[in-house]
């Protein structure tokens, strides 16, 4: 599937009829959309979920060691061990705030970092991108400062047990095991 503004994809595209805002709060909106398809056909009721722009980060020792984050997720109710990730702030560069996140969550800083991919967990309904970053070469520089909302563990898990954890299919969120996944790819350690 690929993504592009493309003047002959216009012809797809629905027309939006009416809009509605039934939620706001600051993590989540939901908008009720009217839109009328290009056969003519009118749904009533779409709804769409807007966030704010997503971000996480592969986080590499210059040991080799990858800097995750262990942490309660409610939805699935389990702990999970995932990479660092975070929302973008409102007027914050996406790789400003994947190295404040990391820096927060983590205590780690520094590094050659680089844009690895931007994907959507749902395009379908949801209308943010996550933009996922590697940085080689982290370093611990402070301790944690987190939110009085935040529980989060650091591990130092070794290029194997990450592996593993994808052959396994122990890491569950999306958004994370696909950077991930391509990581590996990238670099034959799979």
């Amino acid at each position: 599937m690929k993504y592009t503004d493309n003047p002959a994809d216009d012809a797809m595209k629905w027309r939006l009829v009416d809009s509605e805002y039934l939620f706001r709060r600051p993590w989540l909106t939901v908008r009720r959309d009217t839109v009328e398809l290009p056969n003519g056909t009118v749904h009533p009721e779409y709804y769409v979920l807007e966030y704010p722009k997503w971000i996480n980060v592969l986080a590499i020792t210059p040991e080799g060691k990858y800097v995750m984050v262990k942490q309660y997720r409610h939805g699935l109710g389990v702990v999970a061990t995932e990479l660092c990730a975070g929302v973008v702030e409102e007027g914050e560069d996406p790789l400003d705030g994947a190295k404040r996140e990391l820096l927060e969550e983590t205590g780690y800083a520094g590094g050659e970092w680089e844009l690895s991919m931007v994907i959507s967990a749902n395009p379908g309904s949801q209308n943010n991108l996550a933009y996922c970053y590697t940085a080689r070469g982290v370093e611990k520089v402070s301790g944690q400062h987190l939110d009085k909302t935040e529980d989060i563990a650091v591990e130092l898990l070794t290029e194997d047990e990450v592996r593993d954890m994808l052959l396994n299919d122990d890491i569950k969120q999306a958004l994370m095991a696909a950077p991930l996944w391509k990581h590996f790819a990238l670099y034959h350690k799979i």
